[in-house]
């Protein structure tokens, strides 16, 4: 059976590269799938197929493979500037090569200065006069500009003449290689030679400025700790944390960094959850208290049971989830790298077109005369805007940035899809209890019909026991608080979204809302007015029964979130609506949607019901978003267009399940995920529209010849560095909202 194997793709300047090397390897015999990414820089191959032939095939098209395996991931940080730039042209064949044969020029402009007293080449080209003293320094000058072409464009000449061999593609480098040997045979040496040095430079501007964006991710694997301190044996070990196992004893020590998921055993800290959860300040943590690796521990030393290997901690599964996100296609990127597919040969069309139609049918000069460009020098430059980078990367390079901003911000948007979906969303629906709420409610009262308060708590605790509804921990805690001893009860039941009964001692004990007793256990309207005062309180009543009779009722509350009507308030002024969806009694539901100012409010909801309130919704508004807990809500969750999970850091199915995950259990991260999400679709569309205006408005003077080679080409250089800075602005955009917040 084939295996699934994965490398490190190096040398891609943008996405049209990743397409080449996909292609050319998906080309290999013994290869069954492959997928390049290049938010990532990554190959993922199923086949069987040795790594000399894929290394081969790679660098055939100008490129570099490693095995991730034994790769050691590059944390160090990497300067930037001029400084950053330089180190990164010498690090690439193809810019070395380049750098050669810019030298080469600028040695040729300095000898044309010397001999001559100007540069030639600057002016119209034309026939070449060997037989005088400035025609024999001509030559040699543009004998030497040749050179600098041929070292410059040798990489690029490679690499698109394999391209077109292996993936039978025409690819810019095969374009720019034709331009700049059409420029040669026009007479254009000067300008052939610098046109090849520019591209070149310009390919690698675009490739630095890309992995500055991969940076982003490369600080996400910084936080993970290489090395932990071990107890055994009275002793303190330290060791590598991959040697780490479950129920390993870690020692933290004040001011590092925690290197497992696990649960303190002795100690207090304030931690640090910053990077894993977002919160703006250190969380209070005792014995029994959960902590995640990459956390920072504060001033108290900890003893730590790990609860997970270092492979599968919250902080791997972080990084790991960001770059499948991250690879993720969003829609705005699948169609450009539709029309790229079709846009580059099409150019190459018109290029050939524009050539030789007006010379064959309008007497047009097919060579540059000293009063007007000819239209082979016309197509030639239409090649070298050919050139689809700035377009292709318009959007990863923005994907990339907003992603890792949200992440960085504890929210984890799963996919460039959820992200551009995100920007859009019209209506949001909220589950109530531990969304709204804290999901952490309180008994109130215990109202027994034959005066026995405490044997009613003890038959409600040995019931809702088996249940993790917040409301039975709230029964289950009340009675543990009180020391009231009761025993399992057997043949536990669960009715879905409306209670849950079992056996205690041959009685069936059920336990309810007061619609399933108004049918089920008739009782009179005295205890229906005291249950009626409890909720307009904002308390649920939990009714319970012994047979057939019932034998009273439990009221709890549970705490609305400080920031629940804050954030609604915020959602609002974002012009989204607003519902809430709980099963609880319509009472309580008003009484909770009063206090957060949510719109619209449906109550008495089985998660079926959710499930059909979320689906007209999206019927209504076309795109709608669902926050939950990520478990109990997960039918509703999935029936959204966006899913949101609350608390993720502390629910791996949370993290799996969900579309976008709120690391910290906040609700305040979801209107800044909502701004960076519509701030990411704008400068997506910006930068698909100044891409494509830049293009068309070249194509169009050039085949004019109302523009030059050097101007096509510092124009394709220039809008693909505007894109990528344009695209990396995200990055920014958090520390902007947080430092509004600080």
């Amino acid at each position: 059976m084939a295996q699934q194997h994965r490398y490190t793709i190096g040398n891609m300047d943008c996405a049209h590269c990743a397409q080449e090397v996909e292609t050319g390897v998906r080309n290999l015999p013994g290869v069954i799938a492959a997928r390049v990414d290049f938010a990532t820089a990554k190959l993922t191959l199923d086949g069987d197929v040795t790594f000399l032939a894929l290394k081969q095939r790679v660098e055939s098209l100008g490129k570099t493979i490693s095995d991730v395996q034994d790769t050691e991931p590059d944390i160090t940080p990497k300067r930037g500037g001029i400084i950053g730039f330089a180190h990164y042209l010498t690090t690439k064949r193809e810019t070395r090569f380049a750098l050669i044969g810019g030298a080469i020029i600028a040695l040729g402009m300095i000898l044309s200065l010397l001999l001559t007293g100007q540069i030639i080449g600057l002016g119209a080209a034309h026939s070449i006069d060997t037989e005088s003293t400035f025609g024999t320094v001509e030559l040699l000058i543009s004998g030497i500009y040749t050179i600098a072409m041929a070292i410059a464009a040798f990489p690029i000449a490679r690499s698109g003449i394999n391209t077109l061999r292996m993936n039978r593609t025409f690819s810019i480098n095969l374009l720019m290689t034709i331009a700049a040997v059409g420029a040669i045979v026009i007479g254009e040496f000067l300008e052939a030679a610098v046109v090849i040095f520019l591209f070149a430079i310009g390919e690698a501007l675009e490739g630095y400025t890309a992995d500055r964006a991969r940076d982003s991710l490369r600080s996400l694997l910084a936080l993970k700790p290489t090395q932990a301190i071990l107890l055994r044996d009275n002793r303190e070990i330290t060791v590598h944390i991959n040697d780490l196992r479950v129920h390993d004893r870690i020692l933290v020590k004040p001011g590092e960094r925690i290197p497992m998921d696990g649960i303190i055993e002795t100690g207090s800290s304030d931690v640090n959850q910053a990077p894993i959860t977002g919160e703006s300040t250190p969380v209070n943590k005792t014995a029994g208290n959960d902590v995640f690796a990459g956390s920072i521990n504060g001033s108290g030393a900890l003893e730590i049971r790990v609860t997970h290997l270092a492979a599968d901690n919250t902080l791997s599964r972080i990084i790991r989830l960001v770059e499948e996100a991250q690879s993720s296609r969003s829609p705005s990127q699948r169609l450009i790298d539709q029309f790229a597919h079709y846009y580059t040969p099409g150019v190459v069309l018109v290029a050939l077109l524009v050539a030789f139609v007006p010379p064959l049918f309008f007497n047009a000069p097919f060579y540059s005369t000293a009063t007007e460009s000819g239209w082979l020098y016309r197509a030639l430059t239409m090649l070298v805007i050919a050139c689809p980078c700035a377009l292709v990367i318009s959007t990863p390079v923005t994907v990339i940035s907003a992603i890792t901003a949200a992440a960085r911000k504890g929210v984890l948007i799963k996919g460039g899809v959820h992200l551009e979906t995100l920007g859009n969303i019209k209506a949001i629906a909220f589950d109530k209890t531990g969304t709204l709420t804290k999901g952490q409610p309180a008994i109130m009262t215990i109202h027994a019909l034959d005066g026995d308060s405490q044997t009613l708590l003890a038959h409600a605790a040995a019931v809702e026991q088996r249940s993790t509804h917040p409301l039975a921990q709230a029964v289950v805690f009340a009675a543990n608080q009180q020391k009231i001893a009761y025993a399992a009860a057997e043949s536990v039941e669960n009715l879905a979204g409306r209670g849950i009964r079992g056996n205690i001692n041959g009685q069936m004990v059920t336990i309810g809302s007061h619609s399933l007793f108004e049918t089920d256990y008739p009782h009179g309207q005295e205890v229906c007015h005291l249950i009626a005062e409890a909720e307009a309180q904002g308390q649920t009543a939990m009714l319970v029964a012994h047979n057939q009779h019932m034998t009273g009722f439990i009221t709890a509350a549970d705490e609305i979130r400080p920031t629940s009507a804050k954030v609604i308030s915020q959602l609002h002024d974002l012009g989204l609506q607003t519902t809430m969806l709980t099963g609880d009694n319509p009472v309580v539901a008003q009484a909770v949607g009063k206090q957060t100012g949510v719109q619209h409010i449906r109550a008495g909801l089985l998660p079926q019901d959710k499930v059909s309130a979320v689906q007209a919704l999206r019927a209504q508004h076309h795109t709608v978003m669902m926050v939950g807990d990520g478990i109990n809500d997960t039918p509703a969750l999935a029936a959204a267009t966006v899913g949101v999970a609350m608390g993720g850091a502390g629910s791996a199915q949370a993290m799996e399940t969900a579309d976008v995950v709120l690391m910290a259990d906040d609700l305040t991260q979801l209107p800044f995920a909502i701004r960076l999400s519509r701030f990411a679709r704008l400068l997506i569309q910006q930068n698909i529209g100044l891409s494509l205006a830049m293009k068309l408005l070249f194509l169009v003077l050039a085949a004019a010849g109302g523009v030059s080679m050097w101007a096509a080409i510092f124009a394709d250089v220039g809008m693909s560095l505007i894109v990528t800075l344009n695209g990396m602005r995200p990055l920014k955009f958090q520390m902007q909202v947080q430092s509004a917040e600080d």
